[in-house]
């Protein structure tokens, strides 16, 4: 397996991680405001975007510092972007070769680390918020690469078979 394959299997793992945090949550799951200074599941799907368009500019022009202005939208309109952005940057990782080590690894810790992170947050504030999200082992989770739209597999309760 090549490097832009575990790429973009992580990807897919995002998409599908994502849609389980948000599925189904009330529509006052959006403005929920745990604290003082903490960012509301609407603001964190806004950073999100953020930090995956601002990744996938960095695999188009490889430059490390790229100026990214995105509109700001209603929740809805945040998370078809997301799931935009992920498949703008399958693509973009489906048609090259191996990335070079040092934008790979770039790209695993800023971006795509930092997203996964806010999806786990997602997450949490729907816990606290009173709408908690069931548990799951994602090992055994219906996970491929290029599944990267809304319509995510629901849980999976097979046993797992490697």
């Amino acid at each position: 397996m090549n490097t832009n394959e575990v790429l973009r299997h992580f990807l897919a793992a995002l998409a599908y991680r994502l849609q389980k945090a948000i599925r189904g949550a009330p529509e006052k799951y959006w403005a929920f405001e745990p604290g003082q200074g903490v960012r509301t599941p609407r603001q964190i799907v806004r950073h999100i975007n953020g930090v995956l368009n601002y990744g996938l500019a960095v695999l188009r022009t490889r430059a490390l510092d790229p100026w990214i202005h995105l509109e700001d939208l209603d929740w809805k309109g945040e998370v078809e972007r997301i799931h935009a952005t992920l498949e703008a940057l399958d693509a973009e990782l489906a048609r090259r070769g191996d990335l070079p080590d040092g934008l790979l690894l770039r790209l695993l810790q800023g971006p795509l680390a930092d997203a996964m992170t806010h999806v786990g947050q997602l997450a949490t504030l729907r816990r606290l918020a009173g709408s908690p999200v069931r548990g799951e082992n994602f090992i055994k989770a219906r996970i491929r690469a290029g599944q990267l739209g809304p319509d995510q597999p629901a849980r999976t309760k097979r046993r797992l078979r490697i």
